[in-house]
């Protein structure tokens, strides 16, 4: 029975520093909103990778890593670049902010039906996305960068990143079968481009790593095989 509940509890732990998250938001404390975010990806990755090694899928483990994700990855991002928006006076364009919310529970429902996403996602996936946004902050330190800060950039971003979360465009999953460089090189070079980037701009460098991702995805899935 304990063995069993080892991912839900680990799930559970996502769920828990997502809501801390927010209160983090709430604050406008959006350094450790960032933290929240790496740490409940971390779990995410656990609670995922204890539930094979045990054996112990269930049904209800599915569903509640889905809710886990909708706050942490889904509403705690939004709520971020709402907040945002909200320092900028942008009033009712504030809530533009939520559509990257409604677009991230479409995209983990439609990850929980789609038989295609076993080897490769369809769609940017949650967790990157929140990424991406939670680091956006540490992008102030640059002046040349405070255009990103502006309403039109936030509501920009808003409704792009919503369409990628649900877009039919096929992205690179760190999964890997074996250690085949041949077959693996994209996934190789999304590790050791963001290791290198963020060893040199720390922080800074996430939502950056993000967006390459989603650049070697479309090379590869356009000028390469599926592999």
């Amino acid at each position: 029975m304990i063995k069993k509940n080892i991912p839900n509890t680990i799930t559970a732990a996502n769920l828990f520093t997502g809501a801390v998250g927010v209160y983090f938001a709430s604050q406008f404390q959006f350094e450790w909103v960032a933290f929240c975010i790496v740490l409940a990806a971390i779990f995410d990755f656990l609670d995922g990778m204890l539930a094979r090694l045990l054996k112990v899928h269930s049904e209800i483990g599915k569903q509640l890593d889905s809710l886990a994700d909708m706050v942490t990855f889904g509403f705690l991002p939004s709520y971020v670049l709402f907040q945002f928006l909200q320092m900028n006076d942008a009033g009712i364009l504030s809530f533009t902010a939520f559509l990257i919310a409604v677009f991230s529970a479409l995209r983990l429902a439609k990850f929980n039906i789609d038989t295609r996403q076993s080897e490769e996602f369809i769609g940017l996936p949650t967790p990157a996305n929140a990424l991406l946004l939670g680091f956006l902050v540490f992008l102030k330190d640059y002046e040349k960068l405070g255009f990103l800060f502006e309403t039109p950039s936030l509501l920009i971003i808003a409704v792009v990143f919503s369409l990628l979360l649900v877009a039919e465009i096929p992205m690179i999953a760190l999964k890997f079968k074996n250690f085949n460089i041949r077959e693996n090189i994209f996934r190789y070079l999304t590790i050791i481009m963001a290791v290198v980037l963020i060893s040199i701009f720390q922080f800074s460098a996430i939502p950056v790593v993000i967006l390459l991702y989603i650049l070697l995805s479309v090379i590869k899935f356009t000028f390469f095989k599926r592999n």
